[in-house]
Parts: structure tokens; C-alpha cells; sequence
């Protein structure tokens, strides 16, 4: 064991060399299918003389546990034993390892619990109990690390009773040993500040901080969903706790770093934090102590310094100040005109105005500018969490702060044009002023500003104070221009179609701007009003508008892109690839004519982004400007596409570069489709084998992909892939998908195409046991999904009599099927033809199964009453808000080659008719049937759709 345990050692620590990570990840995950690989990485962990070598297992233990605890189903993917032993071993080493560790187990931890907690794991709350100590920091910090990591996932859930159910089990054992753990923090806090100032004890008191804020994170947690009772019972001492560490301050917490949040500031934004969950769930209880946080925030803010360390808590202050002021009686304490005033000028104003640190991160980290102030993770920074305040402000007294504000608005911009060169940043901050105030109601990722109160002429404010900045070329402060170019992208759907006209070169004029902040804005604007539409619909930038610039447009994005070829640095800034993406979209089969021009750059960013994926966003983005570029032009193109993109394709498979698999495969399935009538090339061939491996199932993220580059070639291989005899691999996949609910409709998927590919006598020596299968599953409790696939599949196959197929090849499998269930017009089309074979050319139907006919007869006649149409032949691009998508966790979609809907029966245009018809043809036979089966009700309307 000691040398296995040497050669995990060493390639681990292989892991962390660029030159040698891909052999040695690779070695790492053959490793893993070994007997106790798991409690190795413990053992290597625990070690704390291997330095980096035990940060590396820790990272690849929880990367681990991501991959391997459970499948979908929640089956082990470790053994037994190591399960328990993981379980029994896992809380102490936390204990006892260093804080960077214990963060790595700790999201170890919160992965199992996700699972096990606490059904399977019931002795983990008692086991940290346990573990608690009076006066031992470390060994407490590592017990509360763990139950926070455990708690947090709380947070988000919707209420439901098996998460009452848990969190009632935690409170009963946790419950009062947390506040005994609470008070035992503030008696050692007390007991340390009144020792001498050293060094020694600056160390302990740092170290008493982390334990504070770890209970404050914790009591946040426990109180997510409902108010604890011990903490309601406990309520009076525990806000006064919380507001003593409000109010706290020693210097030995102080520290000189001007950036760096310190234990003092990272304490009093979680106490803020809880103030702020109290106030808008628990508001009934908490009232009573509304006011004295109002006043110490009130005190906090007027007193606290400029630095950033204290953005954070700045930011939380006044994020409670917004919650109070939504609740009309707290509310009331801001009414007072004065009260107001003082608010403003010495609360927000002094938060909104620009830092000069806010100038040195626009010119030395303009990447991380942007997210901050756009995308909304700036809601951890003063500015927009002072413009936020003011914001409810306005919406509690729009007159009243509508007032004021305007008042302020106007000394800035007098202020601004006494100087305009020294004073930019007074018209910075009236820009802003302007924007918080004016915007009613949320911001949407679509529109924009949707609403903005009367008082607020939107046209106007532009025109006569940002217009300038916006059009000329020089002499213009960069952050004046962003501001401009802001102030359009905000409120773009304010913005007439005839308005847009005039702006929307002067945008892709901007794209030229030698300043980062200032083209990237640019693009972004571009972006989003390319994707606008007005009230009816249409494009409030024609594609002919956007065709006309295409081409000069992608150049200055891939140049702008691609500049940097490093791989990080290439993929820095996922907005310019938005708008990249945006513009194929938009034009649609109008990029044939650039094809040459843009798709060499989309294979050369490929190829760079793909030795080092790094931005999840850029990277989705970049799929989706591959993707419309196959939907529109792959069809008039298809030699270009695959003699360019193979080899990026097979290096990113053969890498097995797991973040971009799923959307290769995705492409590679797009590219067959949209290329269903020429020969299949050799290498498409060649894939098959790989798809089939069973190891590249095991990816959750990669089976949907899969599944659609199966569908899209079984068609066009099926001689080959019996030639190969591959079918029964291929069977093995489908018998392995519908063996878990997660992954049943892709088996439905591919069995599907299955029994429409192959010839029948292929097929039929393995359908009994496919039946077999299918109809076990629902005996036994079917999802929903599973029931409406079924039923989906068996009127694919009675509605093929002609291919062999029919409603006899099901024989006695349909008396309990019914069409009610299926929602989509194509499945209820096909299921109107199902129904219509099998009443005109079933034997088994006419003969063994009378009742059956009936049932299928009234089926039809119900589906009827709203017969299905075909659907649109041109098919608009669906999209999904990015910010709402996880990457790196499963299948993300690109919805550039969202797989389109295929009528099976696009011949049959009137679904009435069609019926009629079709009845006729077997008039005496039909007509002799549902006099003898039908009731008089039903008959009545079966032979009225033949006589129509």
C-alpha cells in the first residue's frame, strides 16, 4: 500500500505542473476504479509535510465525490466500505487540517450531504456536537466549517415538508449547543480585549473574529427558511449581541491593507446580512429592534472611511437600510424632508461618487470593472447598493426624494461646466443620480428599463447632458463615454425604432475605441438592441441593417477578441463573443456570404480555447456563433464546415476536453442534420465506435449530446452499424439510459430511431425483450415522462404500418394507451394517424381486441374536438438567460441548433380531411364497426366525420 500510496504522491503532484497535468489527471482517473482510492486521498491529505501535494488530493477528492458518490438515482459509485469509512473519518480530518483545506473538504462535504444528509447520514449532527469544545478555536472553527457548509444549501430551497423535516432534526441537536457556541465566542472576545495590545493577541482575537463570523454565517443558515424557535425564545440577547459587534471596534482588528476586508468587517456585513433576512421574513418579531440598527447604520455610514476594505459592509448597510425602507412603517422615519436630505447627502451621495480606486480598476482591471458595474454582481459595492437605497427611497416618496435628488442633479452639472475638464466625475455622478432615480420597477435582461417614473423624461436628460459624450470622436473622458453608451444599453426600450437608426452606427463606430471599457460597452449595447423587439414583434434593428455592417463588425470583434492569443486571455471577455454570436443570429443565411471570412476565426479561436478552458461563458457563447453558423450556412457549405472543423473537433475528443465535449458532439449532430443529403464522409463513421464506449456515458453532461449525434447518424449509418454489428452495443446504451428516470426519455430517444432506421426483421429479434423492458418499468411506478414517451412510441410504431411496423407488431400491448397525455401538436398528429391505421388495418384490433377498437375510435374522435396542426417551418432561436445557467455541472444546451420539431407527416396539411379520407377508402369495414362498438353518442359522430 505504501508504494501505491508513493505513486498517488507522484502524480499528484504531476497534476500541478502544466506540462505534465493532462498525463497525469489521465493516470489519476484509471486510478480511480482501484479498491480504497478514495481513502488514499485521505490518508495523503491528512499529511501536512507534502505541501501542495495534500492541497492537490484535496481538490481531487472533492472533484471526486462530485463525479463518483452518487448517479442520478442515488446508487454509491464507491464502494461500501468506503462510503463508511469516509463518512466515520471525514468530519475529524477537517478539524485538523489548515483553513484552505477545509475549504476543500468542506464542499466535499456539502456534495455528500446533498445526498446522505440526513436519511442516510443521521449521526453527522450529533458527530459535530460532539466535537465541540468550550475554549479549542481551531478544532470549533473546522466543527462550524462543516456544519456551514452542511446548512447552507438551505438557502435557496423551496419550502417543502422533507426540508422542514431536516432542519427541525438539525435544530433539535444543534440547536443549543450553537448558542452556547455564540455565547462562548463573545465572553472570549470580551476576555481577550481586555488584555494587553501585542501581537499574540492580535492572533487570538483574529482568530475569536473567524469563529463570530462563522456563527453569524451559521445562525443565517438556520433561520433561511423559518424562524428557529430557540432563536425566537432567545431574540432580545441575540440582537443585542449582534448589535454590540455592530457597534464593536479595536485596533488590534485594524489592519493597513486598504483593499483587503479584515475579521472586524467581514463580521459586521454578516451581522448586517441577518438584519436584513430578519426584516423581510421575519419582520413581526424583529420590529420591536428596527430602530436601534436603523441608528447604528445610520451612525456607521456617516463615520466609515472611503477604503475599499470596507466596501463590503458598507454595501450590506445599506442594502438593510433598503429592506427597512420597503416596509411603509419603518419606512415612516425617512419621511421628514430634513431627515431626508441628510440621508442622501451624507448616506448615498458620498457612495455614489467615484473613488479613485473605482478609476484605478476601470484603468488597470477593466474586465473586472465591467462585471462589477453591469452584470449585477456589483450588488456587493457601494454604488449600487447606495443606488439601490435611493431607488426605494423613490418608489416609497417619488415626489418628496424626486425633489431633492433633481435639486443635487443640478449642482453637479453646474459643478461639471465650471471645469469640464477637472470636474468629469460631477457630471459622473449626476448621470448617475439621474438613472437611479428615474428607473420604476426591475431592470429585465431583455429590455432593459421597462418603466421609468413621469417625472424622469428620458429623451430629454440625453440629449441636452450625454448626447455630447456619445457622439464626439475626441476630447471625451472614457468614463463619460461608458456612461453614455450605459445610459442607451440601460434604457434601450425607451428608445424609438427611428432613434436607434441614428445610434446604432455610431455604436459600431465605438467598437474602434482604443479604450477596453469603451468598445466592450460598445459591443454589449450592440448586442442587446440587435436582440430587441418592439411591441409587435419585429426587429427593432432590421436584419438588412445588420447585414449591411456584418462584415466590417465581426472583423473588429474577432480582432479585438484574438489580439491576445493566450488562451486565458483570449477568452477574457465573453461580451465581445455575445456579440459575435448575436450578429450570426441575427443575419441568419446572410453570413453565407462572409462564411470565408468568419469561420476561419471561429476554428482558430477553437483551437486556442480548447488547451485551456477558462471562462464558461465566453466558451457557451463562442458554441452558440459556431452553432447559428452551421444552422444558416452548413447546408449551401458543408465540405468547408468538416474539412475545417474536424480536426479542432477530434483534438478537443481525443483531449478529452470534458467542458467541451457535450458541445461538440452538439455540433457534430447539427452538421449531419443540416447535411442529410450528401454521402456520409468517413470520419462520422469513425465516431460511432467511440459514442457507443460505455465510459463515455458516465458523464452525465455528455448524454444528451450523445443521444443527438446518435439520432442524427443512425439514420444515415444503419447498414454500416449492422455491418459492424453495433446494433446490440447501441441496444445496450438505450437498456442502460432507461434504466434511471434521469436519462429514460433519452433511451426513448434513441430506441426510437431505432425501430425507424432499421429494417423490421433487424429490429424484431430483440423487441419482445425491448417490451419487456418498457413494460416493466411501467408497472412500476413510471414518471410522468416515461408514461407520455410510452405512449408517444407506441403510436409512432401503429402509425407505421407501411414500414412493417403497425399496431399488430404491438399485438396486445394497447387497450391501456390513450392520447390524453401528449401535449406537443406533432405527437398528437402522429397519434391521429396511429389511431386511424389501427382502426382500418389492424387484424389484431378487428379481431381480438373489439373493446380496443372502441377505446381507439373515441381516442381519435377526443383529439379531434382540437385537431393538431403542423408547426411553423421557420422556427425563431429560443434563448435562456446565460446568468440562469450552470456550466461545468451538467448538459448546457446550445440553443443556436435546438433541435428543430420534424413532422413526420408534413403531406398532411388538413388533419380533418385527411381522416375522412382515409375512412372512406375502408368505408363498408369501418362503418360495420362502429355500429357493432361504439356507442349511440360516439357513433353518431364517428359517422358523421365519414359523411363530411
Amino acid at each position: 500500500m505504501a508504494g501505491n500510496l508513493q505513486e498517488l504522491v507522484q502524480l499528484l503532484q504531476a497534476s500541478l505542473d502544466p506540462t505534465t497535468n493532462k498525463q497525469a489527471e489521465l493516470a489519476l482517473r484509471n486510478k480511480e476504479t482501484q479498491s480504497g482510492f478514495s481513502l488514499s486521498l485521505l490518508q495523503i491529505i491528512a499529511d501536512p509535510s507534502l505541501g501542495d501535494t495534500h492541497l492537490a488530493s484535496a481538490l481531487y477528492f472533492k472533484n471526486l465525490v462530485r463525479r463518483k458518490w452518487t448517479d442520478q438515482e442515488g446508487n454509491y459509485g464507491l464502494s461500501l466500505d468506503e462510503v463508511v469509512t469516509i463518512k466515520k473519518e471525514l468530519i475529524g480530518l477537517m478539524t485538523s487540517v489548515p483553513p484552505n483545506i477545509q475549504s476543500q473538504l468542506g464542499e466535499a462535504i456539502g456534495i455528500i450531504a446533498e445526498s446522505d444528509f440526513y436519511e442516510r447520514w443521521d449521526t453527522l449532527v450529533d458527530d459535530l456536537v460532539s466535537r465541540l469544545t468550550p475554549n479549542n478555536i481551531v478544532v470549533n472553527n473546522g466543527v462550524l466549517q462543516v456544519a456551514h457548509s452542511i446548512f447552507k444549501r438551505w438557502r435557496p430551497l423551496m419550502r417543502s415538508d422533507d426540508l422542514f423535516t431536516e432542519i427541525n432534526h438539525v435544530l433539535s441537536r444543534f440547536g443549543e449547543p450553537f448558542l452556547v457556541q455564540l455565547q462562548n465566542a463573545h465572553t472570549l472576545v470580551q476576555e481577550q480585549a481586555a488584555t494587553s495590545q501585542g501581537q499574540a493577541e492580535r492572533t487570538r482575537l483574529t482568530q475569536s473574529f473567524t469563529t463570530l463570523n462563522l456563527l453569524m454565517k451559521l445562525f443565517f443558515d438556520l433561520s433561511s427558511q423559518d424562524l428557529p424557535p430557540i432563536f425566537e425564545d432567545n431574540l432580545r440577547s441575540i440582537t443585542g449581541l449582534f448589535h454590540t459587534y455592530l457597534t464593536y471596534d479595536n485596533t488590534l482588528l485594524h489592519s493597513n491593507d486598504e483593499a483587503e476586508s479584515g475579521p472586524l468587517e467581514l463580521v459586521k456585513s454578516a451581522i448586517f446580512e441577518i438584519l436584513t433576512l430578519y426584516v423581510q421574513k421575519y419582520d413581526e418579531d424583529f420590529a420591536p429592534f428596527v430602530g436601534q440598527f436603523v441608528e447604528s447604520s445610520w451612525n456607521f455610514l456617516t463615520t466609515v472611511g472611503s477604503e475599499t476594505k470596507y466596501d463590503i459592509v458598507v454595501s450590506k448597510a445599506l442594502q438593510f437600510l433598503t429592506a427597512v425602507t420597503r416596509i411603509q412603517k419603518h419606512a415612516e422615519v425617512f419621511k421628514d424632508e430634513n431627515t431626508t436630505s441628510q440621508v442622501i447627502e451624507k448616506a448615498i451621495l458620498p457612495n455614489l461618487v467615484l473613488r479613485d480606486s473605482d478609476i484605478e480598476l476601470f484603468e488597470d482591471e477593466p474586465i473586472e470593472f465591467i462585471r462589477r458595474d453591469l452584470e449585477g454582481s456589483d450588488s456587493e459595492t457601494r454604488r449600487r447598493a447606495a443606488a439601490d437605497f435611493l431607488a426605494q427611497l423613490v418608489a416609497q416618496f417619488e415626489q418628496l426624494i424626486a425633489g431633492i435628488v433633481f435639486q443635487y442633479i443640478d449642482h453637479y452639472q453646474a459643478d461639471y461646466r465650471q471645469d469640464p475638464k477637472a470636474n468629469w466625475k460631477s457630471k459622473d455622478t449626476a448621470i448617475y443620480l439621474f438613472i437611479s432615480t428615474a428607473v420604476r420597477g426591475t431592470v429585465t435582461t431583455s429590455q432593459g428599463a421597462i418603466t421609468t417614473y413621469p417625472f424622469a423624461n428620458i429623451i430629454d436628460f440625453f440629449e441636452k447632458d450625454i448626447a455630447q459624450d456619445f457622439l464626439s470622436d475626441t476630447g471625451v473622458e472614457p468614463i463619460l463615454r461608458v456612461d453614455a453608451i450605459k445610459y442607451l444599453y440601460l434604457f434601450r426600450s425607451q428608445i424609438s425604432q427611428q432613434q436607434w437608426q441614428v445610434v446604432f452606427p455610431i455604436l459600431v463606430k465605438h467598437l474602434r475605441s482604443p479604450d477596453y471599457v469603451v468598445y466592450s460597452y460598445s459591443a454589449m449595447c450592440l448586442e442587446r438592441v440587435m436582440a430587441l423587439r418592439n411591441s409587435n414583434n419585429e426587429a427593432v434593428i432590421s436584419q438588412t441593417t445588420v447585414q449591411g455592417v456584418s462584415g466590417q463588425l465581426l472583423e473588429q470583434l474577432f480582432r479585438l477578441i484574438e489580439k491576445n492569443p493566450d488562451a486565458a486571455k483570449l477568452q477574457e471577455n465573453e461580451f465581445l463573443m455575445r456579440c459575435v454570436m448575436r450578429v450570426l443570429i441575427v443575419i441568419r443565411e446572410g453570413s453565407l456570404s462572409i462564411l470565408g471570412q468568419v469561420l476561419p476565426h471561429l476554428v482558430n479561436i477553437t483551437q486556442v480555447i480548447y488547451q485551456n478552458p477558462s471562462n464558461p461563458r465566453f466558451d457557451y457563447y463562442h458554441f452558440e456563433a459556431l452553432g447559428a453558423l452551421i444552422r444558416y450556412t452548413a447546408p449551401s457549405a458543408p465540405q468547408m464546415f468538416e474539412n475545417d472543423l474536424y480536426n479542432a473537433f477530434a483534438a478537443i475528443l481525443v483531449n478529452d476536453v470534458s467542458e467541451f465535449v457535450p458541445y461538440v458532439f452538439q455540433l457534430f449532430a447539427a452538421l449531419l442534420e443540416a447535411t442529410s443529403s450528401t454521402a456520409l464522409p468517413n470520419y462520422y463513421l469513425s465516431l460511432i465506435g467511440p459514442t457507443l464506449n460505455p465510459g463515455l456515458w458516465t458523464m452525465k453532461g455528455n448524454v444528451p449530446a450523445l443521444v443527438r449525434f446518435l439520432s442524427a447518424i443512425i439514420p444515415r449509418a444503419a447498414a454500416e452499424i449492422i455491418q459492424n454489428n453495433q446494433l446490440e452495443a447501441l441496444l445496450g446504451i438505450f437498456q442502460k439510459l432507461i434504466s434511471t428516470k434521469t436519462n429514460e426519455v433519452h433511451a426513448f430517444e434513441i430506441l426510437e430511431c431505432i425501430l425507424l432506421a432499421f429494417p423490421i426483421n433487424v429490429v424484431q429479434p430483440y423487441f419482445q425483450s425491448i417490451l419487456q423492458l418498457l413494460l416493466t418499468r411501467l408497472q412500476n411506478s413510471p414518471s410522468e415522462a416515461f408514461s407520455q414517451r410510452f405512449v408517444r412510441l407506441y403510436h409512432l410504431i401503429s402509425s407505421r404500418d407501411e414500414a412493417g411496423l403497425g399496431a399488430d407488431f404491438f399485438d396486445g400491448a394497447c387497450e391501456q394507451l390513450q392520447a390524453g397525455n401528449l401535449s406537443r401538436p406533432i405527437d398528437r398528429k402522429v397519434a391521429v394517424v396511429s389511431f386511424v391505421d389501427t382502426l382500418v388495418a389492424s387484424n389484431a384490433f378487428a379481431q381480438k381486441y373489439k373493446k380496443g377498437w372502441a377505446f381507439t375510435a373515441e381516442a381519435l374522435l377526443k383529439i379531434l374536438e382540437n385537431p393538431p396542426v403542423s408547426p411553423p417551418t421557420v422556427e425563431n432561436i429560443v434563448e435562456q438567460d446565460v446568468d440562469d445557467m450552470s456550466f461545468g455541472v451538467g448538459f448546457t444546451p446550445l440553443n443556436a441548433i435546438a433541435k428543430p420539431v420534424r413532422d413526420p407527416y408534413p403531406e398532411i396539411t388538413d388533419v380533418k380531411a385527411w381522416v375522412r379520407q382515409q375512412m372512406l377508402k375502408n368505408g363498408t369495414k369501418v362503418s360495420a364497426f362502429a355500429q357493432e362498438r361504439l356507442s349511440s353518442e360516439a357513433r353518431q359522430i364517428f359517422v358523421g366525420y365519414m359523411q363530411a
